[in-house]
Parts: C-alpha cells; sequence; structure tokens
C-alpha cells in the first residue's frame, strides 16, 4: 500500500473485513488510489496484475473457520473473465491449488508465477548481501 501511494498505481485489495488493515493505519496512509473490497469482482474488474497469496500463513493451518472467511477470494477462470486483456496472475508460492488459485489458473500463469518467486530469490540474496557488510 505505501509502494503504491509512492509510486502512484492504482492497487484494490480484496479481502474478507476481517483481514482488511484497521481504520488508523488507512487514515494514516492517506493515498486515494488505494482501495479496499470485499469484493473480489471490484477488484478484479479491468485489472493489468492479479497477485493472490496462501489464505493461512504457516502455522495457521487447520484454522477451518479463518480459511471459511475467504470463500469466494479463489483466483479461478470465472474471477479473471472480468480483468483486462493481457492481464498476468501472481502467486508468491506456495500455492494451495484449488484454495487461494484454481490448478488451471496457477498452471496457465504458471511462467509468470515462477517468475515472480525467482526474482524474489534474487531480491533476498541482494538483502543478505548488504547485511553481511
Amino acid at each position: 500500500m505505501w509502494a503504491a501511494k509512492r509510486l502512484g498505481f492504482e492497487l484494490v485489495v480484496a479481502s474478507p473485513a476481517s483481514c482488511q488493515p484497521p481504520a488508523e493505519f488507512l487514515a494514516e496512509l492517506d493515498a486515494p488510489n488505494v482501495t479496499l473490497t470485499e469484493n473480489p469482482v471490484v477488484a478484479t474488474t479491468g485489472a493489468h496484475v492479479i497477485n493472490t497469496d496462501v489464505w493461512l500463513s504457516m502455522g495457521q493451518e487447520g484454522q477451518q473457520e479463518k480459511e471459511l472467511e475467504f470463500a469466494g477470494f479463489q483466483v479461478e477462470a470465472g474471477l479473471l473473465a472480468h480483468a483486462a486483456l493481457g492481464h498476468i496472475v501472481l502467486h508468491c508460492l506456495p500455492a494451495y491449488r484449488g484454495k487461494e488459485i484454481s490448478e488451471e489458473v496457477l498452471e496457465l500463469h504458471a511462467g509468470t508465477i515462477f517468475q515472480q518467486a525467482e526474482n524474489r530469490l534474487h531480491a533476498q540474496k541482494a538483502v543478505l548481501v548488504s547485511l553481511a557488510r
């Protein structure tokens, strides 16, 4: 969200209300180009880049009630029908096929998703090099 504010790109984040940032953070952010919604179709409509992540982070697995909050947020072909032509799909991996992303979409966009993972590797190596100095 801070990057969107500073770089000026439009960012629309779709998530359950319980996972959205607190009002105090949003007030401090003060970025009219950042939108929060509970509707994934709103977030995807006209989007050039769709980025998803696991619903539950490592150590949170097995929280069925939390996972149920994300029902309807899966990145799948029907949702992507609202995106801009030529859109790309990103996922920071690991992916849980059939949860946050359908197997079909993951396979269709695997080239971009795995390129993203490789790029993160190089960025993380650069951080380690700078910290070792």
